[in-house]
């Protein structure tokens, strides 16, 4: 049996050709994670630390960390493709893992390898709850507003991400952000010249604008690097790295976490995993779909429970190999943009870091600036999610409106798919429009109202 058939083609509409395109562009725009989660999971010496070997330096550890994180994303990914046919990849989520090093083991100073316990935990709760289809069904009650908004709220995450990289957004401590120094930043410049490139290679239907842009940028960082019109440590060229390829430190350690857990603080860890990654991948899931075409007319992803068994199974891996929470990535939705329709596309992705295995420091090469220009491009062109919405009815538009709003505003999906739940049934009963409302949609609210109180209220430190 062909690729062809295999993936069933055809009757998506697609060739190989565009799926491999589209497999590369999801590739290039994730590839950074393969450098940021061991940079953040290693943590920061002396301040906030992280995954710490006894006898290994932290570049050791990030290397160790790199192999493992190309490991867990391909393994979750090649099962997306060949399980649940869907050009959805995933590998290790930002976000979760900042919260793994720097708030349960920095902070709270629960030790790294009873973190990745909690993940294993996690991960096979999630994959006892979607074989009995519970999962599917939560994500059902999602009211429609909030599923027609998650498109536009990840655009907009996708954008601020992707500015930040490219240095053209920065924090400020008055407003919170505002725009960087553009006209002394090479990096900047260099950011904004690429994206208007990409933008004016897509606007031309150019197939492949995104690898394309990606790929001139960066190879103009270097050349401008090379010809001494900037400092060699200006940023323009990703920094490369030595390999280790030895996981044994990290691989099973989560086995030595169980043994020594405390099973208030383990239960309440385990759960701020659980319901985060939940929502995240639930979000994700519907989020990419709508900008793939691939919902019903009530705003579900047909045969759901699929890619999110791929999910849990690669968060189990995961913390079994040595990593975080694995989730399925929003820059899936560049590849989808770019005509990817099956799991073909999440087999090349698979693939390509199989490959990278082999030059880890190559994996490297694509500098998060330009990178990161395929986000904004898909951040701008997801934002046309948004003529789905009935803007004319309040009790569509708070729900609608809150989701999109908070997603970037906290930097989390989660939040963004809680304030709309929230306030759905709030406003839906504020009108009168009780007929509208399911016992699910209160138990939903319910359970965000709870999950926030236990995250803001200190009870989560105070147990530890």
């Amino acid at each position: 049996m062909g690729l062809t058939e295999y993936f069933d083609l055809d009757a998506h509409d697609t060739t190989v050709r565009t799926e491999v395109l589209a497999g590369i562009t999801t590739f290039l725009t994730m590839s950074y994670i393969v450098v940021v989660n061991p940079a953040i999971l290693a943590g920061i010496p002396d301040t906030k630390p992280g995954i710490i070997i006894d006898g290994f330096s932290p570049t050791q550890v990030r290397s160790m960390l790199a192999v493992v994180t190309i490991i867990a994303a391909a393994t979750a990914t090649t099962i997306m493709a060949l399980y649940a046919n869907r050009p959805f990849a995933q590998a290790p989520g930002l976000g979760l893992n900042a919260f793994f090093a720097f708030t349960v083991v920095g902070a709270l100073g629960i030790p790294w390898q009873t973190a990745l316990a909690a993940v294993v935990v996690e991960g096979v709760i999630f994959i006892l709850l979607t074989a009995v289809g519970a999962r599917e069904y939560v994500i059902r009650l999602f009211p429609q507003p909030v599923k027609f908004a998650v498109g536009t709220g990840i655009g907009l995450f996708l954008t601020i991400i992707g500015l930040q990289a490219m240095g053209i957004v920065v924090d400020d401590s008055a407003t919170l952000v505002t725009m960087g120094q553009v006209a002394s930043n090479p990096v900047a410049i260099l950011s904004v010249f690429g994206l208007f490139l990409t933008f004016a290679l897509y606007a031309r239907g150019i197939k492949g604008s995104i690898i394309v842009g990606v790929v001139a940028t960066t190879v103009l960082g270097w050349l401008v690097t090379q010809a001494g019109l900037v400092a060699p440590d200006a940023g323009l060229v990703a920094a490369s790295s030595s390999a280790t390829y030895d996981i044994t430190p990290l691989a099973g350690s989560f086995l030595q976490g169980l043994g020594s857990i405390e099973s208030f603080s383990f239960a309440l860890v385990v759960f701020t995993f659980f319901f985060v990654d939940f929502f995240d991948t639930a979000g994700t899931l519907v989020g990419v779909g709508q900008a793939g075409d691939f919902l019903d007319d009530d705003g579900n992803l047909p045969d759901i429970d699929k890619p999110l068994m791929a999910d849990a199974i690669g968060t189990t891996v995961g913390g079994m190999l040595g990593t975080s929470t694995v989730t399925t990535y929003i820059e899936s939705a560049a590849g989808v943009e770019e005509g990817g329709r099956t799991g073909l596309t999440a087999l090349v992705v698979a693939l390509l870091f199989v490959a990278s295995l082999a030059l880890v420091p190559l994996a490297a090469a694509i500098p998060l600036y330009a990178s990161h220009i395929a986000l904004v491009v898909i951040g701008v062109v997801m934002l046309s999610n948004v003529v789905d919405i009935d803007w004319n009815d309040i009790t569509q538009t708070v729900p609608a409106g809150m989701t999109i709003l908070v997603m970037p505003f906290t930097y989390s999906i989660a939040y963004g798919i809680a304030a709309g739940i929230i306030s759905y049934p709030l406003v839906k009963i504020a009108a009168g429009e009780y007929d509208d409302l399911r016992l699910g949609h209160l138990a939903l609210a319910a359970a965000f109202v709870l999950y926030f109180f236990v995250r803001t209220s200190g009870l989560l430190a105070s147990s530890v």
